[in-house]
């Protein structure tokens, strides 16, 4: 049966929804069940959740009239006593399929070797209580991934203050924070004195934790260089010499495992992430925590070659920071995008002590876009 009503000369009406013109001046399509399903009054402006449930339609959703006034789509339903009023600066936002534009979804800067005198720095109290100091934050690690707090308060609770700012703790299977400092037995390389490779943390979750916040509270020893790089940087240019090496290491997910008496962590993962745009947007690597991989072993001959060439293209120093991290200074860093490690030290030769823990990149892009916008609903 034709059910479909005649419309003013402006719109066009098909079986499933209409044409309206937009300020091009060229018609967008628009679906039945979406322009029905995003009424304004579908959504409760106090807790900003939708209230609407098209699913208790009786029958699906159809126009009767629909009118362009002013700047509205006003649409009368055929089996519903309602009346849509849908502002047409939301239908041009929606009109080609376009994501929902997100003030978190910054380009990212790539840098180098030479960049730790430009990272971004502020001291704790500087963050504390300032909105627009926090937001530069939050900003600058959306861009560059990285940023040091200084004058960090000696004791725990400085810590957890300074993540609430961004969101919340992240726990790991290792708990909500971890002491990195030497044990006399360890559970992993990074409490021992020994040199740390480049890495990022804790691949072996199914979803690595994001954001890395690491407080340094004593730093009196002989070496432990702390090697901090961009892995945006570094694949970028790699895609640039080895374009079919990237396409593998991109695609391809292998295994990372972290074990102990009491636990048996494991994931895939691939080396190279992506976002929706196809840009890199970050690394999941960790020779210590890489597991025996269990690709085809035909596969394996052109994967291990690419894996290698990429391990050693990331460890030039066109893209290692070297520096000493001070006591008193909390790194923060994306774990997706920043790998990071360490030179040997003399455990002997003074204090050494870590204090670490994570949020999520949700959380701080969550944080950001309430700094910055007033989301979907206007105060």
């Amino acid at each position: 049966m034709n059910r479909i009503t005649p419309m003013p000369a402006e719109i066009t009406a098909t079986e499933t929804g209409l044409y309206v013109p937009m300020k091009s001046g060229v018609p967008a399509y628009f679906n039945f069940y979406w322009l029905r399903d995003n009424c304004p009054t579908s959504f409760n402006t106090t807790t900003r959740e939708r209230t609407f449930d098209i699913f208790e339609l009786d029958a699906e959703p159809v126009a009767k009239r629909a009118d362009v006034v002013g700047d509205e789509l006003i649409i009368e339903w055929v089996s519903e006593d309602h009346v849509t009023h849908l502002p047409l600066a939301t239908l041009e936002a929606y009109a080609n399929g376009a994501r929902r534009s997100d003030p978190a979804d910054l380009a990212r800067v790539a840098w180098y070797g030479d960049h730790y005198p430009d990272v971004t720095r502020f001291t704790f109290d500087a963050l504390v209580d300032d909105k627009a100091n926090q937001e530069a934050w939050l900003r600058a690690m959306l861009i560059e991934g990285i940023s040091v707090i200084q004058e960090m308060p000696d004791n725990d609770q400085a810590l957890t203050d300074l993540v609430n700012l961004m969101g919340v703790v992240r726990p790991t299977f290792f708990g909500n924070y971890f002491d990195v400092r030497t044990h006399i037995n360890p559970t992993n390389t990074a409490f021992t004195a020994a040199a740390l490779e480049l890495h990022t943390d804790v691949p072996a979750e199914e979803f690595a934790p994001g954001i890395q916040f690491l407080h340094m509270r004593q730093n009196s020893v002989k070496g432990g260089l702390n090697l901090f790089g961009d892995g945006v940087a570094a694949a970028n240019d790699f895609r640039a010499a080895h374009p079919e090496d990237f396409r593998l290491l991109a695609e391809t997910e292998i295994p990372f495992y972290c074990e102990h008496d009491d636990y048996d962590m494991r994931s895939y993962q691939r080396v190279i992430e992506l976002d929706h745009h196809g840009e890199v947007a970050g690394l999941t690597i960790s020779q210590h925590m890489l597991d025996m991989i269990d690709l085809p072993q035909a596969e394996l001959d052109a994967y291990y070659p690419a894996f290698c060439r990429f391990g050693r293209f990331l460890q030039s120093d066109k893209y290692i920071m070297k520096f000493t991290l001070q006591a008193g200074e909390c790194i923060v860093f994306d774990n997706h995008r920043i790998v990071h490690g360490r030179a040997a030290y003399s455990a002997t030769s003074g204090e050494r002590y870590l204090r670490g823990t994570y949020a999520d990149r949700a959380e701080m892009r969550s944080s950001y876009r309430a700094l910055v916008s007033e989301g979907r609903f206007k105060s």
